[in-house]
């Protein structure tokens, strides 16, 4: 497994809630355990208490993306190394799952579960995913989507550097109401021109007489 792969639980994870829309997803541990994935024995390990731990872990990995979003890298990276400090990761080289051709076991770097409890075993996981993305591709590579009221956290992965929306519904409805407001402006200002044309007409016709 790559360790990009791990990222994915710090975007998770942040857009399990939607302060804009006050939407919270968290609210069990049936939710946090969803949180997992596939990774079901470090899920089994959930209970009531971490729902208020991946919360507070929550509110520090969107911090680290507002951070991002806002072009203060410095910030991000502290606040990122906080949380690695805090949530160490155990680093070991796996070869399970994957075999070549000759039926040799593809070795590959994976993340070891925490022992301790599920937040701190999730926090490690995402912390460090996210911190070999932002080393790999850049700080800029954080994000949150500019379709309001959504915000919620991505990772661009484009060529180009040019994503700014989480999702394809996020851009189709940003796109669609950026259309709505050029045509509401085009409209006004023909209405501007058409009332300014008649008052000139008019004052011509009040010359005239």
């Amino acid at each position: 497994m790559e360790l990009a792969y791990y990222s994915d639980y710090a975007v998770r994870l942040v857009n399990s809630e939607e302060p804009a829309r006050g939407k919270d997803s968290l609210t069990s541990v049936e939710a946090v355990r969803e949180l997992f994935g596939a990774n079901q024995s470090a899920a089994r390990r959930a209970t009531d208490a971490d729902v208020t731990r991946f919360r507070s872990v929550r509110a520090r990995l969107r911090a680290v993306f507002e951070a991002a979003d806002s072009g203060d890298e410095t910030l991000a990276v502290d606040l990122l190394n906080s949380l690695l400090l805090e949530f160490p990761v155990s680093p070991q080289i796996s070869g399970h799952d994957f075999r070549d051709d000759d039926g040799r076991p593809l070795w590959h770097m994976h993340l070891a579960d925490h022992p301790s409890n599920a937040t701190a075993g999730y926090a490690a996981i995402a912390a460090m995913g996210l911190a070999f993305h932002l080393t790999e591709h850049g700080v800029d590579r954080l994000g949150l989507c500019e379709a309001a009221p959504c915000h919620n956290a991505y990772l661009d992965t484009s060529t180009n550097r040019s994503r700014r929306y989480c999702s394809d519904r996020c851009a189709t409805r940003a796109n669609v109401a950026a259309y709505r407001a050029r045509k509401r402006l085009e409209a006004d200002r023909s209405e501007k021109t058409g009332l300014a044309a008649e008052s000139a007409q008019h004052s011509i016709a009040v010359g005239e007489r």
